[in-house]
């Protein structure tokens, strides 16, 4: 499995923020979100293989039991069923961060941390080659797939939301999943990489989630270390 980064930190968003977290971010992704934090694991992803007893093995050198698999597009490896089945086995919490377009099949996880993309991810025209914008918006959302994942799983559905409209957007997204969710399992964070532009938005995401229930996700990892790797 290619790994671009494997690192112990706390989960900066989400309902199990703050918490002490091993990150095991696969490399490769399906979409290409235009305002995405982690450009070499999607735009132009980097790593190294690893094994799965490689893989355990960092894993267990640190003191938690709470363990985010993320990406990129960690649904898009092949091993991953193997990977999560394995964090389980050996009594951790497995978080999977997905963007939802790709069903769960059975996999094994604690917390299906599901992050929907909406319009604002889309590439503009200049910025990707054409194939991968059509791409991208063809294949952003899928209602049936985050469908199966509400169904079988616990869940929080996080979005990135930069203006207004996009709050509008979000509550479409979660109408159009077709089962109740409860709102305070619908997560908004500023879209940003920046303190400065995180709080810009905030006031928004606030008043959002005081009129239908929602939860304000931070971004705490950004703010407490910046965006740079391995945080």
């Amino acid at each position: 499995m290619r790994l671009s980064e494997i690192f112990y930190s706390i989960q900066g968003e989400g309902t199990l923020v703050g918490v002490p977290s091993v990150f095991v971010r696969t490399s490769g992704c399906n979409l290409r979100c235009r305002w995405c934090d982690t450009p070499y694991a999607s735009w132009k992803p980097e790593g190294e293989e690893w094994s799965i007893d490689r893989i355990m093995d960092e894993v267990n050198r640190h003191p938690t039991r709470f363990v985010v698999v993320t990406g990129g597009e960690p649904m898009i490896a092949k091993e991953m069923p193997a990977l999560l089945q394995a964090l389980r086995d050996a009594g951790k919490h497995v978080t999977i961060e997905t963007a939802g377009t790709i069903a769960p099949n059975g996999v094994s996880c604690d917390l299906a941390s599901i992050s929907p993309k909406l319009g604002n991810s889309t590439p503009r025209e200049g910025e990707i080659e054409a194939a991968w914008i059509e791409r991208h918006e063809k294949t952003r959302l899928q209602p049936e797939v985050l469908r199966a994942w509400c169904v079988g799983y616990e869940v929080q559905l996080k979005f990135v939301i930069s203006s207004a409209e996009d709050v509008e957007e979000a509550a479409n997204v979660v109408s159009c999943i077709g089962v109740e969710i409860p709102p305070e399992r619908v997560l908004v964070m500023p879209e940003g990489t920046s303190v400065e532009a995180l709080q810009q938005k905030s006031d928004l995401l606030v008043e959002t989630c005081k009129q239908r229930g929602w939860r304000f996700s931070p971004r705490l990892h950004v703010e407490l270390f910046g965006n740079k790797r391995g945080t």
